[in-house]
């Protein structure tokens, strides 16, 4: 079974996609949107959102990332497309998927998919610009208001020249709501030649196993689970490879040995984000790492109320005390 990182706007940029690669098990990552709307980007953009440019479109741990436009004007797409493209991205994703409504009612994301015939455009146009050594695949939920058009963009995608489609198991109406309707994928891939990627709620092994027994799906994509947990993937390779013995809730890296990312975390953020923000960045990681580890339950209790960065940076020295390097 392969894995992919999910895209996170606001969430999972470099600097937690650098310290998710390392703990292991991700085969893949796929940046935050790029947003390209009635002009063509300076290269600059592309790699402020995606620094990895700089590094053979890979993470420091060695994982490559497909950075993701989003936008509506298949011309402009192509036209920035090719501009990403002599950066040497490790391939192209492009945004039918986006739920946020700021996004939506400018004609991004998955407000899209009511417009089949659009959606293929601009994967056409796209694909057309792009040398066809580079991947295109595309990112897509169910539906805007409902899963009427899914098979009919999921097939335009295809028609078009994709490479690869994920499609994440839920309409934008439905949001983030459990469940993810993992029968509607398989539906889905018996409609299209090109491989198709499963996501949404798959927060444990057990759950990677059931979401590839209802789809049909080798690969797997995963976003909040691996922020929440940032073993599990590791965890889901490691289960494989001993056919499927692991014990319910196994999987996952002990909190002191997570310890030091969130150090290394920490310093990365110190160097790039505002002192105003940086509280705010730990606390929203702590936050998804609350439900999986009890200690980040009581971390987020000690810093909900402060946005000191002093105070965070005080917490941490505390908890690595016994491992100083991680802070060095």
């Amino acid at each position: 079974m392969k894995l992919i990182l999910a895209p996170m706007e606001g969430l999972l940029d470099f600097t937690l996609r650098d310290i998710l690669t390392r703990v292991g098990g991700v085969d893949r990552c796929v940046s935050e949107f790029i947003r390209i709307t009635d002009q063509l980007l300076p290269p600059r953009v592309f790699t402020r959102i995606v620094p990895e440019l700089h590094q053979g479109s890979r993470t420091p741990a060695g994982v490559p990332v497909r950075p993701q436009l989003l936008g509506s004007d298949p011309s402009c797409m192509a036209e920035n497309a090719a501009l990403l493209a002599t950066l040497g991205p490790a391939g192209i994703d492009l945004n039918f998927g986006c739920p946020a409504k700021t996004v939506n009612q400018h004609r991004g994301g998955a407000v899209l998919l009511d417009e089949p015939e659009l959606v293929g455009r601009i994967v056409a146009a796209v694909r057309r610009a792009v040398p066809p050594t580079i991947p295109v695949s595309a990112k897509m939920r169910l539906g805007n208001r409902c899963d009427g058009p899914a098979l009919d963009c999921a097939r335009a995608i295809d028609e078009a020249g994709a490479d690869e489609l994920v499609v994440h198991a839920r309409t934008r109406v439905q949001g983030y709501r459990p469940p993810a309707y993992w029968e509607r994928i398989h539906e889905v891939r018996a409609a299209v030649r090109l491989p198709v990627i499963a996501n949404g709620e798959i927060w444990t092994v057990q759950d990677a196993w059931r979401c590839r027994d209802v789809t049909g799906c080798d690969t797997l994509m995963i976003g909040r689970g691996l922020v929440r947990n940032p073993g599990l993937a590791l965890a889901i390779t490691a289960a494989d490879r001993v056919a499927r013995v692991a014990p319910a809730g196994a999987g996952g890296i002990a909190w002191n040995d997570l310890l030091p990312l969130i150090g290394d975390f920490w310093r990365q953020i110190a160097t790039r984000v505002e002192p105003r923000h940086r509280s705010g960045r730990l606390k929203q990681w702590l936050n998804y790492l609350r439900g999986h580890y009890p200690e980040a339950e009581q971390a987020f209790a000690e810093l909900r109320l402060s946005n000191d960065p002093a105070s965070a940076s005080r917490w941490l020295t505390a908890q690595l005390a016994p491992m100083p390097e991680a802070l060095a």
